[in-house]
């Protein structure tokens, strides 16, 4: 059995440059980090003992002959492209509540392919799994999903995202000392209000025309940079980071 913990995250700065349309034409960067709550995921082959050739259990347990019949479009997905000759069983567990806006649909990707590779007995690399769960995705499944939620499931802790026009990604993690990290977790607070919402329906609502906002997303980047550069100053002011999106013209 092979077992996955893949987190969810939080997205500071570049939300909206990570999707396909913009970063096709302008590119875009991300600054998010993954944090200490998880999606956690079990993968195993499933003897030939059983009636049903697949089970699936998250917040409903499906049990199927074929890979057809899988309801869960992710995990249709993947055994159809890594086990359709032999049954397999799948377990999912979540710190967090399904659709609470913090990537836990990526995070479920990125878990499972991920389960998938070393159940195969193969080694992928952190660029490589991101690669896979957003082609999966936004192409394979036709969500309007973004790039972001990927790449932090994949690489965890702090990261500065850069996303090429040509398709390449650059992932430059930002060290932090300690004490650094403890000021910041300090003056950050995350709350669950109940709403739970499925982000790639709300997506459509505003990536599709991410061209109307041109001038607005084409800023964002160079605030990407701005942010980074005042979490890794000599002298940290934590709020100077904490009202940098509110300053005029920003």
């Amino acid at each position: 059995m092979i077992i996955t913990r893949t987190p969810f995250r939080i997205s500071f700065f570049g939300g909206g440059t990570d999707y396909p349309e913009w970063i096709s034409k302008h590119g875009g960067a991300v600054l998010g980090c993954g944090i200490n709550k998880y999606c956690y995921i079990s993968l195993r082959y499933l003897p030939p003992f059983f009636s049903h050739r697949y089970r699936v259990v998250y917040s409903i347990t499906e049990t199927c002959s074929k890979v057809s019949q899988i309801r869960h479009p992710v995990v249709k997905a993947v055994c159809s492209k890594y086990f359709h000759n032999r049954g397999v069983e799948v377990h999912h567990d979540g710190d967090l509540p399904a659709r609470s806006g913090m990537g836990s649909s990526s995070s479920f990707a990125v878990g499972l392919l991920h389960a998938s590779h070393a159940l195969l007995g193969q080694m992928t690399s952190r660029l490589s799994l991101a690669k896979e769960a957003i082609d999966l995705e936004q192409n394979t499944l036709q969500e309007t999903v973004g790039s972001q939620d990927q790449v932090l499931a994949s690489y965890g802790n702090l990261n500065y995202i850069r996303f090429a026009p040509s398709g390449e990604i650059l992932v430059r993690p930002l060290t932090l000392q300690s004490d650094r990290v403890g000021e910041l977790l300090s003056h950050c607070m995350l709350f669950f209000t109940g709403t739970v919402r499925t982000s790639s329906v709300i997506a459509k609502s505003y990536a599709l025309n991410l061209a109307t906002k041109k001038n607005y997303f084409l800023k964002l980047p160079e605030m990407v940079s701005e942010a980074c550069a005042l979490l890794t100053a000599k002298k940290f002011d934590v709020r100077a980071f904490g009202g940098f999106c509110m300053k005029p013209g920003k």
